[in-house]
């Protein structure tokens, strides 16, 4: 697939080149009406890494938020702190090593991955390579990935692990057979097929348990559990129940990450911690500062920081449109 269009800009992704296959139907939730063109997207960072993301085909969305391919060649380490976004993701390595290690508190390596597989998660890790790196990505909706793996989404929040563990062959299979092709869009060919394959064969995830997920983002966290139960029908318990299973987390941890997911946006927007404490629900900037440090490791102006310094950076992107996921560190 030839890549036409440089210096556009896609909406959703933000990139600098657009493919020509453009997929239609996107969720107005993603930035898109019904019937209107999203495009497949393409941007070179540097002269030693390249990104190219690109929207999952109408079917697998809004769950599947974005597949991304990358190949660094950047000479140096590199470190990076992805703090938590609401987000499952699916890394499927073709070359070297990811090393991941949970920085809240004591410093603690969670393990070396090739490929790997990150259920929702509350605390912020560090990823860590040697500047060489090569694969692709896969971002989701936590009950897209309950249907697409099939497995119970509480056994990968709050760790890391080789989705071939969880997974079996079939990872294996697909990786080996994405890295044989020759470009990226063949790549996010074969990713559609294979997970609208895998989504028509797994479980149903329960409409009352999209509807709340979606509830508890649209209010960033703030909408009462005992509200949000009450909505669906059912009693508290059998809320959470329900979402740990298809979610991964209890409804009050999902709030939380999606409190600290609106905090980060508006702080990173220019807003002062002590503003970001009230517009976020919190009983004052103490609270705000302490939640802050619980969840990512840092304060909120270590945060900001560390983020302006590496802004312009390679692999500085966030991985999701609109949210603020992740801080490039220094080597």
């Amino acid at each position: 697939m030839m890549l036409s269009g440089l210096g556009l800009r896609c909406a959703e992704y933000g990139f600098r080149a657009v493919a020509r296959r453009a997929v239609v139907g996107i969720h107005p939730h993603h930035g898109f009406g019904p019937g209107e063109s999203a495009m497949r997207c393409f941007t070179m960072l540097s002269r030693n890494c390249d990104v190219v993301s690109a929207c999952p085909e109408p079917r697998l969305r809004p769950g599947v938020y974005v597949y991304r391919g990358f190949r660094m060649d950047l000479g140096l380490p590199r470190r990076r702190l992805e703090v938590p976004v609401g987000a499952v993701t699916l890394v499927l390595g073709f070359e070297n090593e990811l090393r991941v290690t949970d920085v809240v508190g004591k410093p603690r390596v969670t393990g070396r991955f090739r490929s790997l597989l990150a259920g929702l998660q509350t605390r912020a890790r560090l990823g860590e390579h040697d500047g060489h790196l090569y694969g692709m990505e896969v971002v989701l909706a936590p009950w897209a990935a309950f249907r697409l793996f099939g497995v119970p989404m509480h056994q990968l929040s709050e760790t890391v692990v080789d989705p071939e563990e969880v997974l079996g062959t079939k990872i294996r299979e697909l990786t080996g057979a994405l890295a044989s092709l020759p470009g990226w869009e063949e790549r996010f060919v074969l990713l559609d097929t294979v997970l609208s394959r895998w989504a028509d064969h797994g479980p149903v995830c329960s409409p009352q348990v999209v509807w709340a997920w979606r509830e508890l983002s649209r209010t960033s966290g703030t909408l009462s559990i005992a509200r949000l139960a009450a909505e669906t029908g059912w009693g508290p318990r059998h809320l959470e129940n329900r979402f740990r299973e298809q979610i991964g987390l209890s409804p009050k941890a999902a709030a939380r990450v999606l409190r600290l997911r609106h905090a980060l946006r508006l702080l990173v927007g220019g807003q002062a911690p002590h503003q970001v404490a009230t517009a976020c629900g919190f009983s004052d900037q103490a609270h705000f500062n302490r939640e802050f440090k619980a969840m990512t490791g840092s304060s909120p102006g270590r945060f900001l920081a560390d983020r302006m310094a590496n802004l312009a950076g390679p692999m500085s992107y966030d991985r999701m449109a609109g949210q603020v996921t992740s801080v490039v560190l220094g080597t």
